[in-house]
């Protein structure tokens, strides 16, 4: 069933995972060999390589370590598809890890195969998050 969706009901499906927190589905979105690059200077920059370590390494550093749990709201105003590939627009409102607000807009580039993301990459303002998220101390 999941080869036979469309890209862009594909990134819909990881992006109901995501928002629900179901980190299983959100592993079955990926292609066993996908890959997650940021496009910037941060200490999560990537690539990210395979599915295990986008969602356990890199998802879980940004997702748990540097916000405050259960503070994000994400939106999608944006999402356009073209054969293999959806880019999206995303906006995350949000607390770091010290409970100072985080507002930050993002724009990925995902391939999708067979049913599954292969690549993504993303783009943001890596100041502002280098600023909000990385500075020390954040506690």
């Amino acid at each position: 069933m999941k080869d036979e969706m469309e890209p862009k009901q594909v990134l819909r499906h990881y992006l109901d995972a995501l928002v629900a927190g179901d980190l299983e589905a959100v592993r079955d979105s990926f292609a066993e060999d996908a890959t997650w690059t940021i496009m910037a200077d941060l200490p999560v920059a990537g690539p990210w390589h395979g599915r295990d370590q986008i969602v356990d390494d890199f998802l879980a550093a940004v997702m748990g370590e540097r916000f405050e749990p259960g503070s994000h709201v994400f939106t999608f105003p944006t999402m356009l598809a073209d054969g293999d590939t959806v880019v999206l627009e995303w906006h995350v409102s949000a607390r770091n890890a010290a409970g100072e607000p985080y507002e930050n807009d993002y724009c990925g580039i995902f391939v999708v195969r067979d049913g599954r993301i292969v690549a993504v990459r993303e783009y943001l303002d890596s100041l502002y998050a280098a600023r909000v998220l990385f500075a020390e101390p954040l506690q």
